[in-house]
């Protein structure tokens, strides 16, 4: 636990996957039933420019999808995500955090246990980055479905066991999205929120209801709550000053890509 907090997404990203993940995984309850919004971005002409921060086009895009204020969204995503907005290592290798305790529990619930022989880990890895892929490919080359739900991907560190609650067919195409690009990895946590009904709590700002679902009965004394409050007063404020209209001599402009700082 310490090892995923010590990760690059925050410490928040990890309560939902070991938290409410984990819960969800085993309720027979929670049925899946919105499929994941796959990135437009043509993979026999990838954009090279897929991997860079989320844009204010991304959150427009994912918000209309849920129904929810982009503001909102963005809020969500600059508390839960971190500062660091980081989804990749490099083009491709998203960022992972391979949990053993994880694997060994999901490894005998994938639909396929074979292995996946000849995998390398990514070049051009060092630190801890290299220090998880190579967990992650040495449990592939024993089980390789097993291996991937046991963990934690992307900008937003779900757990690959969440596959279908994230509106995934299969690991494989969780995986596969994940693998892809920011947007994906937006789209693939916006499911997520769908499937477990915690969107509609964002459709209406209820933030003490959001966070004590998506961040633990601890919520409110880690503040997260007013964090999300607060993150989302501040991004209505940007809108409505983006939204002036421009007069002569004026030279501000609205950037293409959104920077989150607010810390996690």
């Amino acid at each position: 636990m310490r090892r995923l907090l010590a990760g690059v997404a925050g410490g928040a990203a990890l309560v939902v996957a070991l938290t409410i993940g984990c819960a969800h995984a085993e309720r027979s309850n929670v049925s899946a039933t919105a499929k994941v919004q796959v990135d437009t971005v043509s993979e026999s002409a990838p954009d090279p420019n897929r991997y860079a921060h989320l844009t204010d086009a991304d959150f427009q895009k994912v918000a209309k999808e849920l129904g929810v204020e982009t503001a909102a969204i963005k809020a969500v995503v600059s508390i839960e995500a971190g500062a660091a907005m980081k989804g990749f290592w490099a083009p491709g290798v998203p960022v992972i955090n391979f949990d053993a305790t994880m694997y060994r529990k999901f490894a005998s619930k994938a639909a396929s246990k074979a292995g996946a022989k000849g995998e390398t880990v990514p070049a051009g890895l060092t630190g801890y980055a290299r220090q998880e892929w190579t967990q992650l490919i040495n449990a592939r080359k024993v089980n390789a479905q097993g291996a991937n739900m046991g963990t934690f991907w992307g900008m937003f560190q779900i757990g690959g066991f969440n596959y279908k609650i994230c509106g995934c067919e299969s690991v494989d195409e969780f995986v596969r999205l994940m693998s892809y690009s920011e947007l994906e990895q937006l789209e693939l946590f916006a499911a997520f929120l769908e499937n477990t009904g915690m969107v509609k709590d964002l459709r209406v700002k209820s933030w003490s209801a959001f966070a004590r679902k998506y961040n633990g009965p601890s919520y409110a004394k880690r503040g997260y709550h007013t964090k999300m409050a607060n993150a989302y007063s501040k991004f209505k404020a940007q809108e409505a000053k983006n939204n002036k209209p421009v007069s002569a001599g004026d030279t501000h402009t609205t950037g293409k890509t959104l920077k989150l700082a607010e810390d996690n």
